[in-house]
């Protein structure tokens, strides 16, 4: 079973050489890969283009207060004397002719209708530039998340390199003494075993590692992955005294709270453009043309060339209750959005208390498991030194080795745990960069 191990373990660590010599790793720190998760991650290209189609739908709700002109050319061939009978054709009666000419059409008032219109596509264009931001910071959340985990997993390869080490020492010693019969073969058994379960955390600390380079390699909106060789980041600052301050920060800031205010904004503002769809609408129209062709019976009584305008007012009277179900349809739709401004802002108060009360437990933890890391190591030296004058057995110096080894693990996890639920807290804030 040892040498399984060993074959094993000496596979892994010439497969990580080698793949090592094949390239030399990247340095990356935190901020060089919050940036390249920025410049390259799909979701964030994908927002960034939402933002891009809403300010084109403002110019499109624009678009109404400008005239419209239209450029015709016409040509028709006819029996003279001829009338339609049916069809659509823009005479009654039949004849040859060719005319172009051009079309004018302007809104002059819609009663308020287009203004809402516009001011509801701007204050939707606004959320979308909000909602780029949202994505923004869930991209720096993972990329940060993924970060620490890389350096957590880095961390407890190295961690189980060394127990490894200290362990095979160990095993080598009392291996050596039981074959002088200074030590008894249930000792060399309890080291061993002690070093197979140091060898398995190793192989469980590298398939860790491995797991979390590839879910960086994902944070960073990329499909290789790539060599990195990752920074230490110094702990950031103590949490907060309270929460509630940090809860009225998150209101201020957190850009999807503000994206969802904006879209009820632009509901409320499309319900009044609804209601004014009841209300009179009038349009100036205008055409001018010549007809430079025409049939010759004709040509006597027909000018070549035209023009005409008019005034038209349109006032809706009936048309089965369409304008009223569209007007409730949009109020209900405005009365949806502000629940759901409502929603978010319980689930941002719950998340940042959530998150603030985690931050200052896991801050607490480093300094707790501080302690027991230089408990343990004390522990160790007096265990080995016992076991070294043959006052204890081996299983007190392995029951040490395992608390050290537990120690190293939980001091390096209050470590990473504090640096990732400190993003967490800022990112629940809104204050995440």
């Amino acid at each position: 079973m040892n040498r399984r191990f060993l074959v094993l373990l000496a596979l892994l660590i010439s497969g990580t050489g080698a793949r090592a010599q094949s390239a030399a790793p990247t340095l990356l720190t935190l901020k060089d890969a919050e940036a390249l998760a920025l410049k390259n991650h799909p979701q964030v290209l994908a927002a960034q283009a939402t933002v891009l189609e809403f300010n084109e739908h403002v110019v499109e709700e624009r678009s109404a207060y400008f005239p419209t002109v239209d450029y015709d050319l016409t040509g028709s061939g006819g029996n003279p004397q001829g009338r339609i009978g049916a069809g659509y054709l823009p005479a009654s009666r039949l004849f040859d002719r060719l005319g172009t000419g051009i079309t004018l059409s302007q809104l002059v008032t819609d009663s308020g209708r287009t203004p809402n219109l516009v001011a509801s596509s701007r204050l939707q264009a606004q959320a979308s530039q909000r909602t780029y931001e949202a994505t923004r910071y869930d991209v720096l959340l993972a990329v940060n998340q993924a970060y620490f985990d890389v350096l957590r997993a880095q961390a407890l390869v190295k961690v189980a390199q060394q127990t490894v080490a200290a362990r095979q020492i160990l095993s080598d010693q009392v291996t050596e003494l039981a074959k002088n019969k200074l030590r008894s073969d249930v000792d060399v058994a309890f080291a061993d075993v002690n070093l197979s379960q140091a060898k398995l955390l190793l192989l469980r600390s590298q398939d860790q590692l491995r797991a979390a380079f590839a879910e960086l390699t994902r944070a960073l909106g990329s499909q290789q992955e790539a060599n990195y060789k990752l920074t230490d980041e110094p702990l950031p600052p103590s949490p907060a005294t309270d929460a509630d301050s940090l809860v009225a920060q998150a209101y201020a800031n957190r850009p999807d709270l503000l994206s969802l205010q904006l879209q009820h904004q632009a509901a409320v503002k499309f319900e009044r453009a609804e209601r004014d769809l009841s209300l009179p609408t009038v349009s100036l129209l205008g055409t001018a043309g010549v007809i430079p062709e025409i049939n010759q019976i004709l040509s006597a009584k027909i000018p070549n060339n035209y023009e005409a305008a008019a005034l038209n007012v349109e006032v809706p009277i009936f048309n089965g209750r369409l304008f009223t179900a569209r007007r409730e349809a949009a109020r209900y739709h405005a009365e949806a959005e502000d629940q759901r401004v409502r929603d978010l802002q319980q689930r941002i108060a719950r998340d940042v208390r959530v998150a603030w009360s985690s931050s200052r437990t896991v801050y607490q933890n480093i300094d707790v498991t501080a302690e027991m890391l230089r408990e343990a190591s004390l522990a160790l030296d007096l265990a080995q030194g016992r076991y070294n004058l043959g006052l204890s057995s081996i299983v007190e110096l392995t029951q040490a080795q395992l608390n050290l080894t537990q120690a190293e693990i939980e001091n390096l996890n209050a470590k990473y745990d504090y640096q990732t639920v400190y993003a967490m807290l800022q990112y629940t804030m809104g204050l995440l960069r």
